[in-house]
């Protein structure tokens, strides 16, 4: 079948819960839009690539259809989740990783939904942005984003001037990161989603609470976790209960005494001798392989533990020190079975990788965080129409057996009409009729200089479409 065909039977599987026919067109050119070697893809040159005859209106149905029509983002994502996930066949490729993140938007002003000082891992830095909160499911072979959630900062949350200005819903409150995390891996699990593993960096795994809600869900684990997360050695644990003196309740919950006290990761890490560690390579990378040096030691977590009666179970602290550093530079402590080898963890832990790659292709190539808009509404129907068009291409990539390029076309080219004008710019030579002039007037200045068009589109090639290569 043409990949152009599978588009059409993709975007009528996906329009089938947005309801209106219109909508369902509005779908399928704004995927076709992102999909398009656009320099920017923001509502308006998603329009002229579309209808480069009627802008405008164009312009006006798009803008209204990502940022105000009520179609369900969740609904449209589960018909991308229920279209890709069969052909990532995921019992086939190992265990099935839920991998846990956040995208970082860098952004200017104060008016768009939840834009605030905070750190942006785009930027490396803190500053303006907007944050994602992300769920995706993944494989050796493939990956897919299935929940994706902006991060609502407590001075939005908090303040109702601007929450009704953005359109924030009622029933949205100040979370944390990992909070609306576990929030969407519990939807995912009572979506039936399949998943082993939950992958996340110490932004999440240094939560005690964000782990034991893992573990709850009946999932394992392996996570980032910060140099000073405290643990017990195996030769250390917290002391019993004091006696009982006959009086009063009985004791029961665990202590510490002035000598028996856990250590931090950090402090265990240096103190292993150099026999503890090992070079451990994990894949290919683009000119070598990519390696370092590893330590693996069973540990049990120590946060909390004076107010609980029993002993965590003991799990893997998985320890990166790469070759030059003055000290180890990551740490993961992972619920995988006592008997998981040095090299499985590592391969395990650099899983994560995947969303790091995805995310920047979806902000790249799909325009991820092109949008213009400032309202709850248009931020997360524009991100769902982004992962509805990069579920296209990873589908299209595993039924080729092959790496796809992005799909720069899937419908006829057209090109901008001779003589448009986008929208802010002003007049142009050729917008207006010319005159004869006087050539004893030659060489007097001119009033003004010809205005530059900036292209929105590349030139249309002889060609009248393009199919999914690059």
């Amino acid at each position: 079948m043409e990949r152009s065909e599978e588009f059409i039977r993709y975007i009528d599987h996906i329009g089938a819960v947005v309801g209106r026919a219109e909508r369902r067109e509005l779908l399928k050119g704004y995927c076709q839009g992102l999909m398009l070697p656009l320099k920017r893809k923001s509502v308006e040159p998603l329009a002229a690539s579309i209808d480069p005859l009627h802008v405008s209106s164009m312009h006006q149905s798009l803008n209204h259809f990502v940022a105000q029509s009520p179609w369900s983002d969740d609904a449209v994502q589960t018909q991308v989740n229920a279209w890709v996930l069969p052909r990532m066949k995921l019992s086939e490729n190992g265990p099935v990783f839920w991998i846990a993140d956040d995208s970082g938007m860098p952004k200017q002003g104060t008016h768009s939904v939840g834009v605030a000082r905070q750190y942006c891992g785009q930027l490396g830095k803190t500053d303006n942005c907007q944050v994602a909160v992300t769920l995706s499911i993944a494989t050796a072979k493939a990956s897919l984003p299935v929940k994706y959630r902006l991060y609502l900062p407590e001075s939005w949350a908090s303040d109702p001037v601007r929450r009704k200005e953005a359109g924030v819903p009622e029933d949205v409150v100040f979370a944390t990161k990992p909070e609306i995390s576990l929030a969407q891996m519990n939807a995912a699990k009572e979506a039936g989603l399949p998943g082993d593993i939950v992958l996340a960096d110490a932004g999440y795994g240094d939560d005690t609470a964000y782990r034991d809600g893992i573990t709850g869900l009946g999932m394992r684990y392996a996570v980032g976790i910060k140099t000073g997360t405290k643990i017990w050695t195996q030769d250390t644990a917290p002391l019993p209960a004091k006696p009982w003196s006959g009086k009063g309740r009985k004791p029961t919950l665990l202590r510490r005494g002035p000598e028996n006290q856990p250590v931090t990761v950090k402090e265990l890490a240096l103190s292993l001798p150099a026999s503890a560690w090992r070079k451990t390579t994990w894949r290919e990378g683009t000119n070598t392989a990519l390696s370092s040096r590893f330590a693996a030691v069973r540990v049990r977590a120590a946060h909390g533990d004076t107010k609980t009666t029993a002993l965590r179970s003991e799990e893997w602290l998985l320890i990166e020190w790469p070759k030059g550093e003055p000290e180890p530079t990551k740490y993961f402590l992972s619920t995988l079975a006592a008997t998981t080898t040095r090299k499985e963890l590592v391969n395990i832990v650099k899983m994560r990788w995947r969303i790091e790659r995805d995310y920047q292709e979806l902000k790249q190539e799909f325009g991820l965080d092109n949008f213009e808009g400032r309202n709850w509404r248009g931020f997360h129907h524009h991100a769902t129409l982004c992962i509805a068009a990069f579920g296209f291409l990873v589908g299209e990539r595993l039924a080729h057996g092959g790496p796809t390029k992005k799909n720069l076309a899937v419908r006829e080219k057209l090109a901008l009409p001779e003589g448009y004008t986008p929208r802010g710019a002003g007049p142009t030579a050729t917008s207006r009729r010319r005159f004869d002039h006087d050539p004893a007037l030659g060489d007097r200045p001119r009033t003004r200089s010809t205005a530059n068009l900036l292209p929105l589109l590349r030139a249309s090639s002889p060609d009248t479409s393009t199919c999914l290569t690059q």
